[in-house]
């Protein structure tokens, strides 16, 4: 294992097992990204010659990580770009989360929003046995305590999320028909409607990766919303962090993807994510389907 070509290539064969652990034990496709890079900068630091069980230590490694970025001051729930299909159905109730979290390689909003409820070392102890299996010794490992307190860890937790009650979402009915009318609005360059829509302090704010806009006032954003009005022919509605959005597809790819933020009948805010890099890492295109022209 002392050679540094296989090392790598052995890496990279446990990558997508790592990305996943961490995934969702932080429930951001990016954090996950910087837990896996972390992971393979400490395997190249260390003693490999020492190391018996390769896919033990990186398992105990992304996990150590993935607690210490759990734990950071600066880790707070703020609204991400994670996307999923428009489903007015709700969640099955009495679903187990931890099924719910091995059935699906895009954890659901409202299960991240449940795991949130958990402190770092729960969350790690849950996750690393109900959805991957681990045993508690090697959590004990991770979390440098006793097999026993992991075993309390996880039951403690198991309580905690299947007794939580589901976070409140938007009047889903109430959205579509907003985002409907939206962009029948943009499209057909019909003001008057668009500000029907806004209130008059609404703000849209836009990364495109190499630069952001921000937007303030209905008669503004309308008039941006017409020019755009192109894009809002080949969009589909979508939700963005459980919010209601939009996914403009144009040729095949993903030019941007807009959610909404509502309140009552008017559009408060909108939050435009057009960077082709960090789209590109969203699986935008699994989510509306096939592609579009």
């Amino acid at each position: 294992m002392t050679d540094r070509r296989i090392l790598a290539r052995r890496f990279e064969t446990e990558r997508p097992r790592l990305r996943a652990i961490a995934t969702r034990l932080l429930g951001s496709a990016a954090d996950a990204d910087d837990a896996v890079q972390e992971t393979w900068l400490r395997l190249e630091r260390a003693d490999v010659a020492d190391i018996e069980n390769l896919e033990a230590w990186l398992t105990t490694v992304v996990s150590r990580i993935s607690l210490d970025m759990l734990r950071a001051p600066r880790r707070k729930r703020e609204h991400s770009w994670q996307v999923e299909p428009w489903r007015d159905e709700p969640v099955a109730a009495g679903a187990d989360p931890a099924d719910l979290v091995a059935q699906s390689d895009q954890v659901s909003v409202a299960l991240l929003v449940l795991l949130e409820t958990l402190s770092p070392a729960e969350r790690i102890a849950l996750v690393l046995h109900d959805v991957f299996g681990q045993s508690f010794e090697e959590i004990a490992d991770v979390l440098e305590r006793s097999p026993q307190a992991a075993r309390q860890l996880a039951s403690r937790a198991r309580r905690r999320v299947r007794g939580a009650e589901e976070p409140a979402r938007p009047d889903r009915e109430r959205g579509r028909r907003i985002v409907t009318a939206w962009l029948a609005a943009a499209r057909d360059g019909d003001i008057p409607a668009l500000l029907e829509l806004l209130d008059d302090g609404a703000v849209l704010r836009a990364d495109y990766g190499t630069s952001t806009q921000v937007v303030d006032g209905a008669r503004a954003i309308a008039d941006q919303a017409v020019l755009a009005g192109r894009l809002a022919s080949h969009s589909t509605p979508i939700l963005i962090d459980g919010r209601p959005g939009v996914a403009a597809v144009m040729r095949g790819s993903v030019a941007s993807i807009m959610a909404f933020e509502i309140e009552g009948d008017r559009i408060v805010g909108l939050e435009v994510l057009a960077d082709p890099k960090r789209l590109g890492e969203l699986g935008v295109l699994q989510v509306v389907g096939a592609d579009r022209d």
